[in-house]
């Protein structure tokens, strides 16, 4: 799978949108029931399966630590770790060994690491939608509409993340969904402490 669509579905895309005060269909009380669920939540692990628009997948392990803190681990043969906290998002090639950092508030997923989550102001919504049993919302940042749009996909009943899609600036759709879902479990903190220079080392002796 194209490195840079990777990078794209966990954090970043870049499509340009005309950012509108009177979003389209928008259920406010949609809107109020997920702010709910996001703000409840502390931990997530999962495993996920992320699907490019040419039919490339990879697979890996999620975790989220709200607040400020995500890790997504790709399995070989991908040699993709990223992993956000701090206010960082860091990607890490484990074949280059080479870090590429950019700030969490600069991508799309970083609005999940936020405490507390508000889907206004600063955040537009352009479209809340039912279907198949899911809860859809299209948001993006409102000052930086060209940073990209995304969606994010909730199990209505119980409430539950399962899914989100990232369009790129070419108009190409990568999708990452969530499986095997667990909310009660800690994880330890030392995952994503990538500022620490112990965490290369880890990583290393833990993939070897």
């Amino acid at each position: 799978m194209d490195r840079r669509s990777l990078l794209g579905a966990a954090t970043l895309a870049a499509l340009p949108f005309a950012p509108s005060a009177r979003a389209q269909g928008v259920d406010r009380a949609v809107l109020a029931r997920i702010e709910a669920y996001l703000n409840g939540l502390t931990t997530l692990h999962a495993r996920f399966l992320q699907v490019a628009q040419n039919g490339a997948s990879a697979q890996g392990t999620a975790w989220i630590w709200r607040p400020g803190r995500m890790r997504f681990d790709y399995d070989p043969p991908e040699p993709l770790l990223l992993v956000a906290s701090g206010g960082q998002v860091m990607m890490f090639d484990r074949e280059l060994r080479q870090p590429t950092t950019v700030p969490a508030g600069s991508t799309p997923l970083g609005l999940l690491l936020r405490n507390p989550i508000r889907l206004s102001g600063d955040i537009t919504v352009t479209a809340t939608e039912r279907r198949g049993g899911f809860l859809h919302v299209t948001l993006y940042r409102t000052n930086a509409a060209a940073e990209g749009r995304l969606t994010l996909t909730f199990e209505e009943n119980p409430m539950q993340l399962r899914q989100w899609t990232v369009l790129d600036a070419q108009g190409r759709e990568t999708r990452v969904t969530l499986y095997e879902i667990d909310t009660s479990v800690r994880p330890n903190a030392r995952i994503f402490d990538f500022n620490d220079p112990r965490f290369m080392e880890m990583e290393s002796q833990r993939r070897g």
